[in-house]
Parts: C-alpha cells; sequence; structure tokens
C-alpha cells in the first residue's frame, strides 16, 4: 500500500494585502496554518516569499522545501500562543550564554575565544548596558539579575514573527548575544555561526574531521542563515 502524500492542488498562490498585515491566497482561498488559523504575515516580503514557495511546489507538496511557510506557521501555531513562556525560554540563555564560558588551555584556544568572543561582550554591554561575567570551565556563574532582565525585555518587546527567528539564531549557537548581534545586524549569520564554532573547529583542525559531525552542523549552520532570513522578513 502506497503512502498517501498531499498533491498541488492550486493553481496560482498570491499575496493579499490587509489593512495591517498580509496573507497569501491560494486560487482565492486563503492559505491556513496547521492549527487553521489564518495564515497572516507581517510584511509584504515575507507574503511574497511564501506565495513563491507554494508556486514551486510540482506534484507531491513537499514541506521541507517550505521553509519561510513552517516559520510563519511556526510562529502563528506556537510563538504567538505562548509567548511568555518563549521569552522565558529563550531570556535562559543569558545566564549560561555561550561566550561566558572559555576554556581553561590550551593557551591558544583560551586566546582564540578571549579575541573572539570579548568584542562581542563589550558590543552588549554599549549596545544594552549589560556586562556579563565571563569565567573559565563549566561550573555556572551567576549573572547579574538587572542585566538579564533587560536582555529578557529586548525579547519580550518582539513580535512572534521576530521572536520565532530569534528561538534559532539563539538555541542553534547557544548564545543570547550572538542572536542578539545577528537581529540586530552587528554580525552576518556565517560570522555568528563559526563564532559559536570555535571549540568544535578547534578540535576538528586538532584531531580531523567526523563525516557525520560535519553533516549534521552543516544542517545546523543551513538552519540557522533560514533564521537570520527569516527575521529580515519579519522586518522589511
Amino acid at each position: 500500500m502506497s503512502e498517501w502524500a498531499a498533491k498541488r492542488f492550486w493553481k496560482e498562490a498570491s499575496v493579499d494585502e490587509g489593512a495591517q498585515d498580509f496573507g497569501v491566497t491560494l486560487d482565492g482561498r486563503p492559505l491556513r496554518t496547521p492549527a487553521k488559523a489564518e495564515l497572516r504575515v507581517p510584511s509584504r516580503a515575507m507574503a511574497q516569499a511564501i506565495a513563491a514557495e507554494w508556486d514551486a511546489q510540482d506534484g507531491v507538496i513537499r514541506p521541507e522545501t517550505m521553509p519561510v511557510t513552517r516559520s510563519a506557521n511556526a510562529a502563528i501555531d506556537k510563538v504567538a500562543v505562548q509567548f511568555d513562556e518563549v521569552v522565558d525560554l529563550l531570556a535562559e540563555y543569558g545566564g549560561t550564554d555561550l561566550l561566558c564560558y572559555r576554556a581553561q588551555s590550551p593557551e591558544e584556544l583560551v586566546a582564540r575565544q578571549a579575541q573572539a568572543w570579548d568584542a562581542l561582550l563589550n558590543w552588549a554591554a554599549d549596545e544594552y548596558g549589560v556586562q556579563l561575567v565571563v569565567t573559565s570551565g563549566v561550573i555556572p556563574v551567576d549573572q547579574d539579575v538587572a542585566a538579564l532582565a533587560r536582555l529578557r525585555g529586548e525579547l519580550a518587546a518582539m513580535s512572534p514573527f521576530a521572536l520565532a527567528a530569534m528561538h534559532d539564531l539563539i538555541s542553534l549557537t547557544g548564545s543570547l548575544i550572538l542572536g542578539l548581534a545577528v537581529a540586530r545586524g552587528r554580525l552576518e549569520a556565517q560570522q555568528a555561526w563559526e563564532l559559536s564554532r570555535l571549540d568544535e573547529t578547534w578540535q576538528r583542525d586538532l584531531w580531523g574531521a567526523d563525516d557525520e559531525a560535519d553533516a549534521l552542523a552543516s544542517l545546523k549552520c543551513e538552519a540557522l542563515l533560514h533564521a537570520a532570513r527569516f527575521w529580515t522578513l519579519a522586518h522589511s
């Protein structure tokens, strides 16, 4: 028995402009999320990207080829309905931010981390008025409560679509600061990815490549680049 798969049933995907947002229609009928909410997005650019993904489907519908649609669905069906919980989840990264936990040895790796990561922590201090504490090793260090509250406030001020992008920008790098740096244009997403992988790159250079690990890392990097694009689309 062959597996059932949804097939293309529409001729044209179009953008529907509303008073304050945009939707996508398939032959004039509004596109809906998996939870059956009407898919309305904050920018024409995002709606156009979603329409293009649906127009590109040929025969069997392949959701894996529609990343903007998937992210918009997540923003509406998941992030918007549990907004405070998502904010809290992402804000917790500030307390254990990757940039704050440094190697104890070897000296070359310690120096490499300091050179790459100190500049981002200094940027956060200038941009947000927060000075996160740096430590060596993996033992947790307490961060200033007021500083963490300010960083949480940055997240809480975002739209569900922006927060959906931030979820991957932060979780894939392990750093609230790197996520914010990409969102604010301080870093390109590829730069943030490379900065988040300093330890792994060090180990790779030392011991050689691991094909399975490299393949997984490539998928994560691709997801991070998409998250940065989705952030841009949310503000276009």
